[in-house]
């Protein structure tokens, strides 16, 4: 960091130097650098041109005929939310202008071709891609031209993005999806979302340009051991806004109905009964559905007459009736409306890509059309291959839709933590063997979108993919762009790193950052001198400090208050360990200057731990509910090492 800021510092300087002969030599000055924005997803291609443009407070806007009126409110939203105070609407772009010019449109409308051609730039032709120009010439032309209606949408999510900087810089970029497929499915057991999480979950993935959400709560009893029944009026009304929304955000809203406990697979009555299901939410607006055949016992039939139809139970039989189900739904579904999207399942063998007579089976009888989804190696892997998708896809004859159990929070594994490390561990290149990504995330919406961040990010661009920058990028994002609720997050977010798997060892460490520092502390405490020791004692001070108020901090700092409400406990957990750290510190500086009060402060800093330890999850928010998690093995292990690093003077008897 010393070293960081040194050339900082010198940076400084040089910049100061060449203003200062700038002023005594103007003929020789030159324009303010242009830099390149960072833009999450990470685009397929931005190149940097000449200049730059100001939005200023009066902007005119051009909206091709039969632009998505939701859109265009989009684009209106971020230019007042950045001060523009005047925006005056044309049909086409003038000769010259005085003020910025910003059209958008699908690529064949003529206004988006002239404003292309007039700033060099070509529109992209991938499904769902997006061409973004900005021409400095002038007052400036800003171009948001989509491929498609998604496009467009997509173009003025990075747009949002651009228009934080104090300028524009002149640029094009041309992007679109590596993956067909990306977003999330509810998936998780323990307490459903409520439809206002849903509402802005929608709105969230909207942002990362995710475009598939997946309605699959294993609690809704209506979806799984109900599913035959139909909704009440109520719950189907709400699940129409919730179709709504998903629209307005150019997100898939995909229904899922989990008959596999009970449907009897050769009963056309069963069919039939999907069909009703299916046709109910058709009704209310929902074009895409799932079928999921996960986590049942496929070694014996709910009824006498699949053992007539498919002979023993065993796992073949099993793969040749589901087969034979699905084959039938998704008939019926292209039966009433050609152009529907392909039915989706998940199927008892969702996990590793051995070859077994299951998935032979569903190879041999699946219908092509039909989309398979994978949870990877595992059910929650450490990592993903292209080769291990490459196995996958030749197993279920192919390519699937992987289902990543991250961030989910419903296995043991995870009681007592938020799930909030990177997206990481993913190869680059698995979009030329996935159809997808979905993650299964927490029940805890809000700290879910760190990680669904990063998987939004990779499903866009996989090859360009930082599973750090993308991480910090997510901070900024909860926090609005303030500096300090950032840093606040990723303190936080450092404390629950831990990524369990349904093993012994995890698949990311806990609160690595912070290790290093303490680490740091010890060795210094270990081998330095005096002034040494002094320094660090210091500095972990600081880092207590930083720990103790950054709940605070979160709470007032992050734009969505369900992060803090679902985040309460682990709060709360935290603050109480900064203490029992502050007390730490004050009692390593008080043994190292040979104070009698170390003990004190020890014994006042294991109070305050066993208080922070004994603090329980939310009752019901989660499938497990226990003590919660901080920085275990790390924090925890710190505080009770601490009195034993230097030697405490005794306190003095009284009675002498």
């Amino acid at each position: 960091m010393a070293r960081r800021t040194g050339e900082i510092g010198a940076a400084a300087s040089l910049v100061a130097a060449l203003a200062g002969l700038a002023t005594v030599l103007p003929s020789q000055a030159s324009a303010a650098p242009v830099t390149r924005p960072a833009i999450f997803p990470t685009p397929v291609s931005m190149t940097l041109t000449t200049g730059t443009l100001t939005l200023g407070t009066s902007v005119v806007l051009i909206a091709a005929p039969g632009t998505d009126p939701g859109t265009v409110a989009l684009v209106r939203t971020i230019l007042t939310a950045v001060g523009v105070t005047t925006i005056t609407e044309a049909r086409r772009l003038p000769a010259a202008s005085d003020r910025v010019h910003i059209v958008l449109g699908v690529g064949d409308a003529g206004v988006v071709r002239d404003a292309l051609a007039r700033s060099g730039a070509k529109l992209d032709a991938q499904a769902e891609g997006y061409t973004i120009a900005s021409l400095a010439a002038g007052a400036g032309i800003i171009t948001l031209a989509g491929h498609d209606s998604d496009g467009l949408f997509h173009a003025v999510q990075t747009f949002r993005q651009l228009a934080t900087r104090p300028v524009v810089p002149a640029l094009v970029i041309q992007d679109h999806p590596a993956m067909p497929i990306r977003g999330t499915i509810e998936g998780f057991y323990g307490a459903p979302w409520s439809m206002a999480d849903r509402t802005r979950h929608l709105d969230f993935l909207a942002t990362v340009k995710a475009n598939t959400y997946v309605y699959s709560p294993k609690d809704d009893p209506y979806a799984r051991d109900r599913w035959r029944e139909a909704y009440p009026a109520a719950t189907l009304a709400s699940l129409g806004t919730l179709a709504q929304t998903a629209r307005r955000n150019h997100v898939d809203f995909v229904y899922a109905v989990s008959p596999g406990p009970s449907v009897c697979f050769s009963d056309r009555a069963d069919v039939q009964a999907l069909e009703r299901k299916f046709d109910a939410l058709r009704a209310i607006g929902v074009g895409s559905f799932y079928v999921a055949l996960d986590d049942i016992e496929y070694t014996k039939w709910n009824c006498a007459r699949d053992k007539t139809a498919f002979g023993p139970s065993g796992a073949e039989a099993a793969g040749v009736a589901q087969a034979q189900l699905l084959n039938a739904v998704q008939a019926g579904l292209s039966a009433k409306d050609p152009g529907t999207r392909a039915l989706i399942m998940v199927p008892t063998e969702y996990y590793d890509a051995k070859e077994t007579p299951y998935k032979a089976a569903l190879r041999k009888h699946l219908d092509p059309r039909i989309v398979v989804q994978w949870t990877g190696t595992d059910v929650v892997p450490p990592a993903i291959s292209i080769p291990d998708a490459n196995a996958a896809t030749k197993a279920f004859g192919r390519k699937t839709l992987l289902w990543d159990n991250y961030p989910v929070n419903d296995y043991a594994q995870t009681t007592g933590r938020l799930l909030m490390a990177p997206y990481a561990r993913r190869e680059a290149g698995l979009s030329g063997e996935l159809t997808g990504i979905l993650s299964n995330p927490m029940n805890q919406e809000a700290p879910s979108r760190p990680a669904v961040t990063g998987v939004a990010a990779f499903g866009w661009n996989d090859t360009a993919y930082d599973a750090d920058r993308t991480w910090r990028f997510s901070a900024r994002e909860l926090a609005g762009g303030d500096e300090r609720a950032t840093a606040a997050l990723l303190a936080f977010f450092d404390t629950q790193h831990m990524a369990p798997t349904f093993g012994s060892q995890p698949w990311q460490e806990q609160a690595p950052q912070l290790k290093v520092a303490l680490d740091s502390v010890r060795n210094v405490l270990a081998d330095g001198d005096a002034a040494v020791r002094h320094r660090a004692i210091a500095d972990l001070t600081q880092q207590a400090d930083a720990i103790t108020n950054a709940p605070d901090i979160i709470r007032s700092g992050t734009i969505d208050p369900g992060f803090a409400a679902q985040s309460r406990p682990w709060l709360d957990a935290m603050q109480l360990w900064g203490r029992a750290l502050q007390l730490t510190a004050a009692g390593l500086d008080a043994a190292d200057r040979g104070s009698s009060a170390a003990s004190r402060y020890f014994a006042d800093a294991k109070r305050l731990a066993d208080e922070a330890a004994a603090i329980k999850t939310i009752a019901g928010a989660t499938r497990f509910d226990g003590p919660i998690k901080i920085a275990d093995g790390v924090l925890d292990r710190f505080v009770a090492d601490a009195p034993a690093m230097i030697a405490v003077a005794p306190v003095p008897d009284a009675r002498r």
